[in-house]
């Protein structure tokens, strides 16, 4: 499995420009990451400046792989949840570039995503995903267990309704 380097990322120079070409590049591919094709640069850029900035609150962890100084895949663990719901982390916008998928990247993110989660005390991972051409088969490969499937959940990128599959996955040592 080739070696991707992982780390979280933090608003500086260029890691933006990288994480919203990823976005328009996945919104333009299909992705369902909650966003209509075609996506401006500027609302890309909108979207990472919002995260990275609930980033450095400490409310979530957005990591990013590298293959060499390229920016190539993304995923966020979003950590402020409700008051009640402290055992909990939600996975969210997984992304690979297209020249990346199938190479191990996608799996190596949710790793530490998953390692990251239990250093803060979680107990419990939970993510959806697009039920027409969404990641189901990579999430229950990596143990996921499927809660169920909401129909008509979303719109897809180009249009046209998707329904969105629930997952969840118990961490680290359960309370």
């Amino acid at each position: 499995m080739p070696h991707f380097a992982i780390k979280p990322l933090a608003d500086e120079p260029g890691i933006r420009d990288a994480l919203s070409e990823l976005l328009i590049e996945t919104v333009a591919s299909g992705g369902s990451v909650s966003f209509m094709h075609p996506l401006s640069p500027d609302d890309a850029d909108t979207f990472w400046q919002d995260s990275l900035g609930a980033a450095a609150r400490g409310e979530r962890i957005v990591l990013g792989a590298f293959d060499g100084n390229d920016l190539v895949a993304t995923v966020t663990l979003l950590l402020k949840l409700p008051p009640n719901q402290p055992p909990r982390a939600e996975i969210a916008k997984m992304m690979t570039r297209l020249t990346h998928r199938n190479r191990g990247v996608a799996t190596a993110l949710l790793r530490a995503a998953e390692q990251l989660a239990i250093a803060h005390g979680r107990t419990l991972l939970v993510l959806d995903t697009a039920e027409e051409d969404g990641a189901a088969p990579l999430y229950e490969k990596m143990g996921f267990q499927l809660s169920g499937l909401i129909p008509d959940y979303a719109l897809k990128p180009h249009g046209g309704l998707t329904g969105t599959l629930i997952y969840w996955k118990r961490i680290g040592a359960a309370t």
